[in-house]
């Protein structure tokens, strides 16, 4: 671990970036599986989810870049290449052939899922080791990212 302004000690700021690459990765990993959507999108809901899929990638890019500025902030490597992402990204790959508007609201809430599931993994190792900071950041996406799964399951059940 590199040296820190954090306070908290160098091997548990280690547990926690350990925590925090792997919700990196996936986040990189949905942002691209996004813009896929976001480009391939057909169908009569079209003009509600075009955009709405571009605000998506939007706010996942800025809680990206924080948390990449977080994992820096203590201490560690913020590490992110394509090769990287997609080697050790944990969410399914996204098919490339799909348009219809349904199909990608289907796909995309699967995938926030279990984006979101490994940020609530991680805020759980922040919350263990007393990480506020780290804590505030990852319940800002967890809102921030359920409330746009919530959006997709609404579409869902029109």
């Amino acid at each position: 671990m590199k040296n820190s302004p954090s306070q908290i000690p160098a091997d548990v700021r280690k547990k926690i970036c350990d925590a925090l690459l792997p919700v990196l990765t996936d986040g990189i990993d949905l942002h691209s599986q996004i813009k896929v959507a976001h480009w391939n999108i057909k169908g009569p809901q079209f003009a509600a989810l075009h955009p709405l899929f571009d605000q998506f990638a939007t706010d996942l890019q800025t809680q990206n870049d924080d948390l990449a500025e977080r994992v820096r902030t203590l201490g560690s490597l913020a590490v992110g290449t394509a090769r990287h992402v997609a080697k050790h990204s944990r969410l399914s790959d996204y098919p490339q052939d799909v348009t219809k508007d349904m199909e990608h609201v289907r796909l995309l809430a699967e995938r926030i899922e279990t984006y979101l599931a490994g940020v609530r993994a991680a805020r759980n190792i922040a919350l263990e080791h007393k990480d506020d900071d780290t804590v505030d950041g990852l319940t800002g996406i967890v809102t921030m990212f359920e409330k746009h799964a919530w959006f997709l399951h609404a579409t869902m059940e029109s």
